[in-house]
């Protein structure tokens, strides 16, 4: 699990220079034909993160308006794409975030299948060992929405996932078969949810807020095996403190009632949730987090950040165990790899209490 610092930043520099070259050479050529009606922008997929070790991998983007929307519309965005891992891992998967009828209608999920592994680390304060697990599923991800006013949207979801899990450790504690979903679960749910988004720039906020929130019911009535609720709220905000220097804050509040598989608890780690921590170090029904990033640029198209976190996770009995705090802190380096949209590079370097973990992706945490 760890990771020498020295070595991740000479490693990633290299990679990152290499790759830097292609993408830039395809953003240009991406902006020089914006004016078709249909912009077609090929490129590498790559990252590095805990849970995957270095990805690989190729993806296509397409941009495009409706016929009957004008210039100034927001523009319909389709990215699909495939990668393997050094972890052995694949990933195939299609997002998308679709704008018809003048930005009246907004649609936006993802459709993928993901063959994966992960160490499990135990549920709520019951910590156990790290231990290792292998999870095929497939992914269906839906949200429609309609604009009710300026920049809200409100609208129907859905969600299915088929975890099939094997290869558990033989003297651990998913092969029981006691925590629910560890000898695989099939997530199947419905819900409403609402949209607010009034940022200036999609891929690198300068002021607004952004926020999504949603009730989903999981369970049989759906084609489930497991019968619970979960509320999201996550808002993040944007402010210049001053000239080019940017503060964005992050609430990311997630509720489970009702009997939920470990996979889709509420958890802290990954690239977005509190970097340094590895994806479900802590899990629970319950977690309330915030986090905050300061970003300024430095020369050229290279920019950098410096971020802070804190999380608290609970249940039934402990709504929000506020006496046990989680956090991490960090710092990170930025490329803008199309300087028109400010679509960044991300290299990031979280530190918590014994754990730490670098991230080198496309585009920022919140």
């Amino acid at each position: 699990m760890s990771f020498s610092l020295r070595r991740f930043i000479s490693t990633c520099v290299l990679f990152s220079l290499c790759v830097l070259l292609v993408v830039d050479a395809m953003a240009k050529d991406a902006d020089s034909t914006k004016t078709k009606a249909v912009s077609i922008f090929p490129f590498p997929v790559f990252s590095y993160t805990p849970e995957t070790n270095f990805l690989f991998g190729a993806g296509a983007s397409f941009t495009f308006r409706f016929k009957k929307d004008p210039p100034t519309a927001k523009p319909t965005n389709i990215f699909a794409g495939g990668a393997y891992t050094l972890n052995k891992q694949i990933l195939l998967y299609t997002l998308y975030k679709v704008f018809y009828d003048s930005s009246k209608y907004y649609f936006f999920g993802e459709v993928g299948y993901f063959k994966y592994n992960f160490f499990y680390y135990g549920v709520g304060q019951n910590a156990v060992s790290e231990e290792l697990y292998d999870v095929d599923f497939p992914r269906i991800m839906v949200n429609a929405t309609r604009r009710v006013l300026p920049n809200i949207y409100l609208g129907v979801r859905y969600q299915y996932e088929n975890f099939q899990v094997h290869n558990q450790q033989p003297a651990g504690e998913l092969i029981k078969g006691n925590i629910p979903g560890s000898l695989g679960s099939i997530v199947s749910g419905a819900g409403i949810g609402m949209v607010y988004d009034s940022r200036d720039s999609i891929f690198y906020p300068r002021k607004g807020i952004y926020s999504e929130t949603h009730f989903t019911n999981y369970g049989k009535l759906w084609g489930g095996n497991f019968n619970y609720n979960r509320l999201i709220i996550d808002v993040t905000g944007y402010k210049v403190l001053f000239k080019d220097v940017v503060l964005a804050t992050n609430s990311y509040n997630s509720f489970i009632t009702g009997t939920a598989p470990f996979q889709q608890m509420s958890l802290i780690g990954g690239t977005k949730k509190m970097r340094g921590y590895y994806e479900g170090t802590f899990r629970d029904q319950n977690l309330m987090m915030l986090q905050a990033e300061t970003r300024f640029p430095l020369f050229w198209r290279f920019g950098a950040v410096a971020f802070g976190s804190v999380g608290f996770i609970g249940n039934n009995t402990d709504f929000i165990r506020f006496n046990d705090p989680k956090y991490t802190y960090g710092a990170g380096l930025r490329f803008k790899i199309t300087p028109k949209d400010h679509l960044n590079l991300r290299i990031d370097y979280g530190i918590g209490p014994g754990t730490s973990g670098a991230y080198i992706t496309i585009g920022e945490a919140f």
